[in-house]
């Protein structure tokens, strides 16, 4: 069974029989017993001979928080009166909510805001569209689109049942980088209205971050609005992922002595995650990569693979290796798993090299056990957070949207992916490195401003490269604001 989590926490308010002074402890003692997990008790009501506590309990599943109320509520001296799942009650009313900037408390502020004197920047903008990204919200705010067809580990659910997902997105861009970014749920799954639709909501948002959205039909769709937008797009699935796992890599290479040039890396999995990891890594120099998918190994010359597979197989394996996906692991330095769940037992990991390093990224369950895992590899990562070494988007696409919005980047490129996956593998120091930690927990407040300004310079170095650093405004640049006159 997993071990108890706070995705599955409950609270359960009991009330307890006030003449025995046992009560409290046997119900603690029977939620331990049911592998439950106490993280809090509170006492609620003490008066009028009557004892009720509230006992926030983490579990394993709804099913297991419903085996530990039943066993807490079968207790003579208990009775369990409510059960409220926390998690449910977190998203009531979504996770969201609009804020003035602005305080809009007397006439002259009306007027300012709002008409007549909004009309002034209305026609500023209107003479001057590129003013809009610093008179707008557009100089802060990006688009969260999906259309719902690859939500998580749940597949396709829908716009509507995505949306708690795009809203928890939109608190992490918020907490952890400033930007302000909304939920775009889309009631179709066709490209071209995709297409559409979001280009006719551009002139709103400074950038685009696409999210949860099946492959192949985002690829296309993320190639087409970074040709026809002068907005960063980023579809976090792809190149998220890739970010993150190429700063782990960096550092799990740093800690047993390797050089990514010379290492075999070893992947399970070509959707969306892997191609971006496999552009990613090969763009770093990595020595090879072997790719397998549920068939097994990709080599070139497969009829049957689509143009996404076909394009991998003709950059990778570059000894035509064929096999199972078992197979995939030998001779491998690292291993890099982004498919699904127990594709092999731990034993087999002894087919890699000494000191390898072991990325198993499915979620819920990786691709093999981690702690068995370990007991093979020098360094295991996932993507659980319960786990060391949790390779987690919100590394990434927080300071990457961030460094993009400030510098007025029109796109992301491969080289300020590589500039913010070394930003994220440098936060952790080499007094820090260690097999248990090679990656900066999600809380470390120094990442995100890392990764932004690496992506600022990064953006600073290219158009200096194209020789128009000079005129930074037209291109987008950091910029002053305008004066009072509303002229530059």
């Amino acid at each position: 069974m997993t071990m108890a989590n706070a995705s599955y926490s409950i609270t359960m308010r009991v009330r307890l029989d006030p003449d025995d002074p046992r009560a409290l402890g046997q119900v603690t003692t029977a939620i331990g017993e049911a592998e439950g997990a106490v993280t809090a008790v509170d006492f609620v009501e003490t008066a009028g001979g009557r004892l009720t506590v509230d006992l926030t309990v983490n579990a394993a599943d709804s099913d297991h928080a419903n085996r530990i109320t039943d066993q807490v509520d079968e207790l003579d001296v208990a009775d369990v009166h409510r059960v409220s799942d926390r998690t449910f009650l977190m998203h009531l009313r979504g996770k969201l909510e609009v804020q003035a900037t602005v305080p809009l408390k007397t006439r002259d502020d009306l007027s300012m805001a709002y008409t007549p004197g909004v009309a002034r920047v209305c026609r500023a903008i209107a003479e001057q569209p590129e003013d809009a990204r610093k008179l707008t919200i557009k100089a802060n705010t990006v688009a969260i689109v999906t259309d719902g067809s690859a939500v998580l580990g749940l597949g396709d659910i829908g716009p509507a049942a995505a949306l708690p997902v795009m809203e928890g997105k939109a608190v992490l861009f918020k907490q952890f980088a400033g930007v302000d970014a909304w939920p775009v749920c889309l009631d179709t799954k066709d490209p071209e209205e995709i297409i559409s639709i979001v280009e006719a909501l551009a002139p709103v948002y400074g950038g685009v971050n696409l999210e949860d959205i099946a492959s192949p039909k985002c690829f296309e769709i993320e190639e087409r609005l970074r040709e026809s937008l002068d907005i960063p797009v980023f579809h976090d699935d792809q190149h998220g992922t890739a970010i993150v796992v190429l700063a782990a890599l960096t550092n799990a290479l740093r800690l047993v002595d390797k050089a990514i040039g010379d290492v075999r890396v070893a992947m399970t999995g070509a959707g969306a995650a892997g191609v971006a990891i496999a552009k990613l890594l090969m763009a770093e120099g990595v020595g090879d990569l072997v790719i397998a998918d549920r068939d097994g190994i990709l080599a070139s010359g497969d009829e049957q693979a689509d143009d996404t597979k076909t394009w991998l197989a003709e950059h990778t394996n570059q000894e035509g290796r064929r096999g199972d996906v078992v197979e995939v692991l030998d001779g491998a330095d690292v291993f890099i798993g982004v498919s699904g769940p127990d594709l092999f037992e731990p034993a087999e990991l002894r087919r890699m090299r000494d000191d390898a390093i072991v990325f198993a990224l499915a979620n819920p369950d990786p691709e093999v056990d981690p702690v068995g895992a370990r007991d093979v590899a020098r360094v295991v990562a996932t993507g659980r957070s319960d786990q060391p070494n949790q390779i987690n988007n919100v590394l990434a696409f927080p300071g990457i949207f961030r460094g993009a919005l400030d510098a007025r980047a029109r796109n992301i490129t491969e080289e300020m992916k590589v500039a913010a996956a070394r930003a994220i593998a440098h936060v952790v120091s080499d007094d820090e490195l260690h097999p248990t930690y090679i990656i900066p927990s999600v809380f470390n407040a120094d990442v995100a401003p890392a990764v932004a300004e690496a992506v600022r310079s990064q953006v600073d170095r290219e158009r200096e490269g194209d020789g128009d650093g000079e005129d930074a405004d037209e291109l987008g640049g950091r910029a002053e604001l305008p004066d009072a006159s509303g002229r530059d």
